[in-house]
């Protein structure tokens, strides 16, 4: 009788969740979405920043299984990965406001960068490359190596000394790093693409709640580790990805339990989920080429319990003070550096405790942009913080406060992450921000502007 219950519940939590409508486009719909916003971007970012950047050619060349990952921003929805050697030239003229793109290849890659390579006639694609530098005659030739940004920094050691062997000496005095170029390229959103990450980011939410939930967690039976793996298998079931390993732990009163002390690497084995616990999670989804990166908050009712205790309700208070200073310090022009010690300045002022580690978001995870502090290092982060903030990009708003709880007599981290987009004046989160505990079993909504 016992299995038999157990299976009824399992198809009914199937049921449930097979109900709910993620929206989740096919493979082909999103294949065209992706094409529709290189088009775009290719229209509209990519002018803007080579402008800004002041480099007039820009050289992508990559090797099939070792892609710069600029090239895979650039290729079609249909290709996984560049093919033999892929070589893609961009180049504007001062004379245009449009950018000639062109690949370097046999074949068009896709619809966007037309080939300019025959092999009967010159049969070595290298020198095809340079007739295509000489006849434009660039100023500056932009390639994508950098000290400060791994994304940028995607043209491996051999592709750059063939360059050179290949290139007449007088252009190597045109070569410069197109650091600033690629990062501009890929932290800038269009407007399509904030419209839909908007969409991606209640996605993210909706899993969010499914996973802390009565629907997946029984206090006293399950362990974080199976809401984990819950959170695995309901992304794959989804037809969506994840860009890194979702966790979950736990925060509770027992003297015991020394999670304040802890770093973010050093997690506990699997812990049973007890009632009066508050679950802490990290999770993160890949659609249409975009990730979001989100940690939220929800609290195991005991069983004489229908609202979240006010101790912890007035500590999530201070976290979501602690994100609207951050906040307010987003300045067009200021670097990652300036925001983080405008923010520490004022957070000490209103006597809150807390780490602030933002980052941008985007074609990654940990995105290309400004890095606004990191969890081990609250200072100048040398770089990568130096870079500017500009408008039509998006952050993952994350920090922790901690509060010293009288009823448990140690310190409680709020810890707490959400993606915002920042358009020029104000910060705005994508699908609002966790302004209330979810609670286990469900009370109410808790997503808040």
């Amino acid at each position: 009788m016992k299995t038999l219950l157990t299976l009824f519940l399992v198809l009914i939590m199937s049921i449930s969740f097979q109900a709910q409508d993620f929206a989740v486009l096919s493979q082909k719909e999103q294949s065209e979405v992706i094409d529709q916003w290189l088009g775009e971007r290719l229209e509209t970012v990519l002018p803007e920043v080579m402008d800004r950047a002041g480099i007039d050619m820009w050289l992508v060349i990559s090797r099939e299984y070792n892609e710069d990952p600029i090239i895979k921003t650039l290729l079609p929805s249909t290709w996984l990965a560049a093919r033999r050697r892929t070589m893609l030239l961009m180049y504007k003229p001062k004379s245009s406001d449009k950018v000639e793109t062109i690949a370097v290849a046999r074949y068009n890659v896709g619809e966007h960068f037309k080939k300019a390579w025959d092999p009967e006639q010159q049969p070595d694609q290298w020198k095809r490359l340079v007739e295509l530098i000489k006849e434009r005659n660039p100023n500056k030739i932009g390639i994508n190596t950098s000290d400060d940004f791994g994304h940028a920094d995607g043209l491996n050691h051999t592709e750059y000394k063939l360059l050179l062997e290949n290139l007449p000496k007088s252009y190597h005095k045109k070569l410069t790093s197109a650091e600033d170029l690629a990062v501009g390229w890929l932290e800038t959103r269009t407007a399509s693409e904030l419209a839909t990450y908007k969409h991606i980011q209640s996605i993210a939410h909706d899993i969010i709640q499914e996973g802390l939930s009565e629907q997946v967690i029984t206090p006293g039976v399950t362990k974080t580790t199976d809401v984990v793996w819950w959170y695995r298998d309901r992304i794959k079931d989804l037809g969506l990805e994840t860009w890194f390993h979702p966790t979950v732990d736990i925060q509770r009163a027992s003297n015991e339990s020394k999670e304040h002390l802890r770093t973010f690497d050093n997690n506990p084995d699997p812990e049973v989920i007890m009632p009066g616990d508050v679950l802490h999670m990290d999770f993160g989804i890949t659609y249409l080429r975009l990730n979001t990166d989100t940690q939220e908050l929800a609290y195991v009712l005991k069983p004489d319990e229908k609202e979240v205790p006010q101790y912890l309700v007035d500590a999530l208070a201070v976290g979501n003070r602690l994100q609207d200073i951050l906040t307010s310090n987003f300045k067009t022009g200021r670097t990652g550096n300036e925001i983080l010690k405008q923010a520490r300045t004022q957070m000490k002022a209103e006597d809150i405790k807390g780490t602030i580690y933002t980052h941008p978001m985007g074609y990654h995870g940990h995105a290309a942009g400004p890095t606004i502090g990191m969890w081990d290092n609250q200072g100048d982060v040398p770089g990568s913080g130096n870079y500017s903030l500009y408008p039509n990009t998006v952050y993952a708003i994350e920090l922790n406060a901690e509060v010293f709880l009288e009823e448990w007599q140690k310190p409680f981290r709020v810890m707490l992450e959400e993606g915002a987009h920042y358009e020029g004046e104000q910060v705005i989160y994508l699908n609002g921000r966790q302004k209330e505990f979810l609670t286990i079993p469900r009370q109410e909504s808790y997503l808040k502007n």
